[in-house]
């Protein structure tokens, strides 16, 4: 790790009742850490002024280009508290190696992944009072970025560029116990399409998804699903979750990678359901397959995963002009994934993937 990272504390601090009071409902990216963590890049320095102080209000020039090309990207990961105090991250280097992968897409200077988790590890250690203790599926959300900061009004990439993390308490994503969602199927907007920026993580991926899941909201249903660009019948993801099938005769599939985000989750289920004996394929699904094989019986289960819900089950698909129900439970198998990860992640259950990441000792 090479950043030399100073710190400033913060001198006026979420008191010790404040943080106590959030962190019994913390909801999700509503309430802030007292810390941020900012390090810098141009072509003369490289990476420079690596540095933790109290979070606030960034000053940005209207003419930075991030403002006005989009170029960002950033990640989503969480810090758990086990129940011996320590804190921990899951697969820190996977979020740091896909930050890598979108850098390149977007033509950003790449940050070291070992860098990455040292900022990240940093930031949660200074504000580590605001992870929740694990009951009840708490954690602590962090939200690393890189922006744009150059201020220049030409199309070219930044000369300037600013990474950062910051964090936020999360509490558990099913509130009611864990439901299934039901689903819209978008016929007319897509997400990506071969050799853009699907695979990307980058705040212009999640925009073009908002007016699908305004369709899908106004017909009723929790989320969206989008069809692949090309021929406008194969299942590609959500608007920020990867999906799952399950077959009758226990082999699953998931939609391929190439025009979809490879989420951290979506290849950590893959080992967890192979090391149960289940035969994992990573190949296109048509929509059609998806509707037929769930009227027949052929597909038993559906889910989606991502970092903020885990696992979440799917039961209803609707379109224009029809639906085809699934169960209105959980399916065992999901949940039986869903609990083995999260055991993993809260420190409930033996790590044999060597997925978790020590952040502090207590």
């Amino acid at each position: 790790m090479t950043l030399d990272i100073t710190t400033s504390a913060s001198e006026s601090p979420r008191s010790e009742a404040e943080v106590s009071e959030i962190l019994v409902n913390p909801g999700f990216g509503t309430h802030f850490t007292d810390h941020m963590f900012t390090v810098e890049w141009t072509h003369e320095k490289g990476w420079h002024d690596a540095r933790i102080t109290p979070y606030g209000p960034l000053s940005m020039d209207p003419a930075s280009a991030v403002l006005h090309y989009a170029q960002e990207t950033f990640e989503g990961m969480k810090a758990y508290r086990h129940e011996d105090g320590s804190i921990w991250s899951f697969r820190p280097y996977e979020n740091a190696k896909r930050m890598a992968r979108s850098s390149h897409r977007l033509a950003f200077p790449v940050l070291d992944p070992e860098d990455f988790v040292q900022a990240v590890d940093a930031l949660v250690a200074v504000d580590q009072r605001w992870v929740p203790e694990g009951t009840g599926e708490k954690s602590l959300y962090i939200r690393p970025f890189m922006i744009a900061s150059e201020v220049f009004l030409g199309v070219r990439p930044a000369q300037h560029v600013t990474f950062m993390v910051i964090a936020s308490p999360a509490g558990a994503y099913f509130k009611g116990g864990i439901k299934p969602l039901t689903l819209w199927l978008t016929e007319e907007y897509t997400r990506a399409g071969r050799g853009g920026m699907g695979a990307a993580k980058t705040g212009g991926n999640y925009a073009s998804s908002l007016v699908a899941q305004q369709e899908a909201t106004a017909h009723g249903c929790d989320q969206v699903v989008f069809l692949d660009v090309a021929e406008g019948k194969y299942v590609e993801e959500l608007g920020g979750m990867n999906m799952y099938f399950v077959y009758a005769d226990g082999h699953i599939v998931t939609p391929e990678t190439g025009t979809i985000l490879e989420g951290i989750t979506r290849s950590a289920i893959i080992d967890l359901a192979q090391k149960r004996g289940h035969s994992v394929e990573e190949r296109k699904i048509s929509i059609d397959e998806w509707r037929e094989g769930v009227a027949s019986g052929e597909i038993t289960e559906v889910f989606a995963c991502g970092t903020a819900a885990v696992v979440t089950p799917v039961g209803t698909l609707r379109w224009d002009g029809g639906e085809v129900a699934g169960s209105t439970e959980a399916g065992p198998l999901t949940l039986e994934i869903r609990q083995a990860l999260v055991d993993i992640q809260y420190g409930r259950a033996d790590d044999s993937f060597g997925w978790m990441h020590r952040i502090t000792e207590r």
